[in-house]
């Protein structure tokens, strides 16, 4: 069947091109000016100009002796403390063009690959100004080739493959199908298969990679059975990873915010479990999610997509690209359900003991040893779900093999079907991360913590509210909500330290939930694309079907965060958010009949 020509796509690319001609230009011919070079602090001294603290005045004396001499000089800044910025574009509005640029074209055009590159290709230009040579090599050297190279991303390409392969392997074992049948048995309707789809999300919630996964493999045939539409899997999977991950104690995640922390009255981990009950925007998504759940209603495009499900059309557009996720004619008649449950506990547990591994529970030497929580606090996520990713795919393999439902012949053929089902997320991973390195080169991260230390000390009670959107803002255009907690946590503390009393938690958890959202939202992000890999939906269709969802819950988050920064009582403003989630949807469920 031949595509249809949109006009929009034409229109939107070449305003693309002319744009980035225009910037080309504009740069091209600054060179001619006396533009005097733009300065920024040296990222070795971090603006001080030393790199060692001086016995004598303990670095306060910028005039003392012993600090001048060369022992103590930064070499990069030469004492100064500044450096040229690698462009005249760094640390300005500009920095977040490229992001931009990236997600209108996406959500114009319906092409995520073209229009991720387009925004790279701006990233390149702006950092290069102009130079056609510079630009190459910083979009391809330093952008692809760096970043598919880097150990953590490598970490993550592999455990995608591997879990690829187990689920190609599931499959062929007719573990899947066994499932799938097990629940039309004891899952009667809809709203039992999405509410099967929240509580197993919710269970798993070690990190919000192998939730997406997991949760995805294993609910599809129970949602494809009751005519669940592949956008509201995907949206459901989304929904209870990052938001759940971000509230469970015991997670990667918790271990990252932690991390960031460097507070000498409060431990990290103590901050995070503290901020847990103002964690808005992730406790209201649950709480939509159950409500939407219940009320059986959608609105936005996710209620065309419900729809056209109910209709037998699971995927609404794009169904040629999973067709074989829906094929049912080779089912291995040998398939038990208990061929599905094996593995995903062994893979459950194998990622929790390569979690806490790569933490340093087991090493002697480490602070981390037998400490459940200091290891989870340093564990590396890519690494950890690597190891029990990989030693599950092997105790699989032989599982399967002394069960003889499939031949060995079969396992291994599974390892580059599965990669192949993988290749359209790894490919929307290399551009996202590549596309955030650009964005980094540009400054965008001390462009956005510029705005956040001008303007937090003059809205003391607005603080929170302010805060998260400008979490959502960073988070939505870079696409890491990690990235996000790196530069607002210790920012928010500098302003409002843990002694300054409730005001710090809230702005704190507030800064947690707008990179949880913007994270949720944004096209670019790991967790998005990871979620439509899980469902094996269209990126794009889960991109917009999800949106309307995720700003109701942002509006609502945003409110609860004004009153929250009055009250400062969690068992106050809580409740309420609830209530306005509530009532919020009853509202959107009245319109929504009238317009039908």
């Amino acid at each position: 069947m031949k595509r249809k020509f949109n006009p929009k796509t034409l229109v939107a690319l070449v305003i693309s091109v002319l744009l980035i001609a225009s910037m080309a230009v504009f740069a091209l011919a600054s060179d001619g000016e006396a533009a005097t070079a733009k300065m920024i602090d040296c990222s070795s001294c971090e603006g001080v100009g030393y790199t060692s603290v001086c016995e004598n005045c303990e670095g306060t004396n910028i005039a003392c002796a012993d600090c001048s001499t060369a022992a103590n000089v930064c070499g990069d800044c030469s004492g100064s403390g500044q450096v040229e910025a690698p462009s005249r574009f760094y640390s300005s509005i500009w920095s977040l063009l490229p992001p931009v640029i990236a997600i209108a074209l996406a959500l114009i055009t319906k092409e995520v690959y073209s229009s991720l590159f387009i925004g790279i290709v701006v990233g390149g230009l702006l950092y290069a100004e102009g130079n056609l040579v510079g630009t190459i090599t910083h979009v391809f050297s330093d952008g692809f080739v760096a970043n598919i190279a880097d150990s953590y991303n490598m970490g993550i390409i592999i455990f995608l493959v591997v879990l690829g392969a187990m689920v190609s392997m599931m499959n062929k074992a007719g573990g899947s199908a066994a499932f799938g049948r097990w629940a039309k048995k004891h899952i009667k309707s809809r709203v039992g298969a999405q509410l099967a789809t929240i509580v197993f999300g919710c269970m798993i919630f070690i990190d919000d990679y192998f939730n997406c996964l997991t949760v995805g493999s294993v609910m599809r045939p129970v949602t494809d059975s009751h005519k669940v539409s592949r956008a509201k899997l995907a949206y459901l999977i989304d929904a209870t990873a990052a938001p759940v991950c971000i509230i469970a104690p015991v997670s990667s995640w918790a271990a990252a915010v932690a991390g960031f922390v460097a507070e000498e009255e409060v431990s990290g981990f103590q901050l995070f479990l503290s901020a847990i009950p103002y964690n808005f925007y992730a406790l209201l998504t649950i709480v939509m999610m159950v409500a939407i759940t219940f009320m059986k209603f959608d609105y936005g495009k996710m209620r065309i997509h419900e729809q056209n499900a109910m209709n037998g059309d699971l995927f609404t557009s794009d169904a040629e690209s999973f067709a074989d996720s829906t094929d049912d004619s080779n089912v291995n008649p040998k398939g038990k359900v208990i061929d599905l449950i094996i593995p995903v506990v062994l893979l459950i547990i194998a990622c929790v003991i390569g979690l806490i591994y790569s933490g340093g529970f087991f090493d002697s030497t480490s602070g981390a040893y037998h400490n459940v929580i200091e290891a989870f606090s340093s564990a590396d996520a890519s690494v950890g779900l690597l190891y029990g990713s990989f030693i599950t795919l092997i105790i699989t393999i032989g599982y399967f093999m002394i069960r003889r439902v499939i031949t060995f012949k079969d396992c291994m053929d599974s390892v580059p079907e599965g990669f192949k089902a993988m290749v359209p997320a790894i490919m929307i991973l290399a551009c996202a991360w590549t596309l955030k390195a650009m964005t980094d080169s540009l400054g965008a991260k001390a462009f956005i913590a510029g705005i956040v230390e001008s303007t937090a000390g003059s809205f003391a009670n607005f603080l929170p509210a302010v805060i998260f959107l400008i979490a959502v803002g960073l988070s939505f255009a870079t696409g890491t909500s990690w990235g996000t907690f790196g530069i607002l946590i210790p920012l928010v503390l500098s302003v409002f330290p843990y002694s300054s009393g409730p005001i710090s938690i809230i702005a704190i958890s507030a800064c947690m939930a707008g990179a949880v959202c913007g994270d949720h939202c944004s096209p670019i992000s790991d967790t998005t694309i990871m979620a439509s890999a899980g469902s094996q939906s269209n990126h794009l269709n889960h991109v917009s079907t999800q949106l309307p969802y995720a700003f109701t819950v942002a509006g609502v988050s945003f409110v609860t965060y004004i009153i929250a920064g009055f009250v400062q009582k969690a068992y106050i403003a809580l409740p309420i958010g609830i209530l306005l989630m509530l009532g919020t949807l009853f509202i959107i469920k009245a319109m929504s009949k009238k317009k039908a």
